[in-house]
């Protein structure tokens, strides 16, 4: 009986779940591409395509509703109540989300990649380092005398920073030094 009465809004789904799938298989292969020309690592690569997919399962769970039949005053009564609460939420981390989205910012526009030699001219705290990793919140930077320093995204984009050296790493290991 529940197949009969909603086979229509079943197949529906099911061919906007393919179509769903079909647009991640072509974004997170676009964005592989783009990102393994550019030099971008690997960790960076899955944490944005992890993000589409995020994104597309998000505008899936917005679509699937409206196929069988919710109309748009019944949700608007649901959706509010959640994001009600996620705002409240992400008001409290506010920061942390400031960080994702800075992180989404340098994967796509970031002039600076791993191995590379900056400096941070902060009149705080000024750094030159190394950039050894770029996360989703934060860069791991080695100091010359050997300390890991993690440096907010967020704080990334705000300061201006200067290109030192490109691919410090690998002079290092032509110099004979360890790996950090």
């Amino acid at each position: 009986m529940f197949f009969e009465k909603y086979q229509f809004a079943l197949i529906t789904t099911g061919f906007l779940l393919l179509f769903l799938l079909l647009i991640r298989f072509i974004l997170t292969t676009l964005i592989t591409k783009i990102s393994r020309r550019n030099g971008i690592n690997l960790a960076r690569i899955h944490l944005m395509n992890r993000y589409v997919s995020v994104t597309l399962f998000l505008i899936a769970m917005v679509i699937i509703p409206f196929l069988f039949g919710t109309q748009a005053h019944d949700l608007v009564v649901i959706f509010s109540s959640i994001f009600a609460v996620i705002g409240i939420g992400l008001f409290a981390i506010w920061s942390i989300l400031s960080n994702v989205t800075s992180g989404i910012i340098m994967f796509f526009s970031f002039p600076y990649k791993v191995g590379d030699k900056i400096q941070i001219h902060d009149k705080d705290f000024p750094i030159e380092a190394i950039i050894e990793d770029i996360r989703a919140f934060q860069l791991h930077l080695r100091l010359d005398n050997g300390n890991l320093v993690t440096y907010p995204n967020n704080l990334m984009l705000q300061k201006a920073v200067t290109l030192i050296e490109k691919d410090a790493i690998h002079d290092m290991f032509e110099d004979g030094t360890d790996m950090i």
